[in-house]
Order: structure tokens, then sequence, then C-alpha cells
């Protein structure tokens, strides 16, 4: 599959006071490169609604690597590391590259589908299933197995 990457616009709000991108930033980044990649595919936050799905995240880590600072140019990817068949349970990781090729932090989260009414896990709809079948795998990518 081909390589998804989104460029960051990095704002002064964004930064500490030592000068460098705030810890919480690169979580935000990683939840917009995501929903990005959703509604190209067509399941924008409206049609999540719609469905009476959302996406719920149970783990969530960064491990940051190098500093990124104002003046950098900055890139994010996606790729799917783990998934049940159903795509009801997932595992996904974000890299974000400062200046081209330096790797500045690695995101890994894992979460699910939750019905938005019944306020429980859920098997996605179809058109979830589609979205998530497009993402880019991860050279490791592996399937689930239900418990």
């Amino acid at each position: 599959m081909e390589r998804f990457t989104e460029q960051l616009q990095i704002r002064w709000a964004d930064l500490d006071l030592n000068g460098h991108l705030r810890h919480s930033v690169y979580y935000d980044w990683g939840a917009y490169c995501r929903i990005r990649f959703l509604s190209k595919k067509g399941l924008t936050t409206l049609r999540m609604m719609e469905l009476q799905v959302g996406p719920v995240i149970f783990r969530e880590e960064c491990v940051f690597k190098k500093e990124i600072r104002l003046e950098d140019t900055v890139f994010i990817d996606l790729e799917l590391t783990q998934s049940r068949r159903d795509f009801s349970r997932w595992a996904m990781q974000h890299r974000i590259y400062k200046n081209e090729q330096i790797l500045a932090a690695v995101i890994r989260l894992e979460g699910a589908w939750m019905d938005t009414v019944k306020r429980k896990l859920t098997v996605p709809p179809a058109e979830v299933a589609y979205a998530y079948g497009a993402m880019p795998l991860a050279e490791t990518f592996k399937w689930l197995e239900p418990s």
C-alpha cells in the first residue's frame, strides 16, 4: 500500500519554555493524521456520527527521539501494525520526521470501535472496514485473533 504522510505546521503556541515542541502536540498530530487519512477514504467525522460509531483509544505512547523546533519542517506518517480481520480491534503507529529524514518521534496506539449509542465496543460497519483496509501496513504487521 502507498505510504500516507502529512506535512505539519508548527505554531508558536506549540513550543515549551525550552523552545521545542510541547509533548502533547505530538499526540494532537497523531489524531490529526488519523482523521485526515479516514476523511480521504470517505470516513469523515460527520459520516462516523451518521453510522453511530467512533474510534476509542485504549493506550497511546510516544517515544521522543529528537527535539523539534519552530524552524523544522515536519511530516507524520501512519501505519497499521495489528488488527483483527473485522477491524474491531487494531493497533497503529505514527512516525514523525523532521527536516526530511530525521526520525523525531514514534507514536504507538491501540484501539477499537465503539457504538456511540449503546456506548459499547462493536464490530464496525463496512465503510470503516474499507477505510482501515486501505491503511498502509507496517513491515511487522500481523493479524490478531479474537480472544
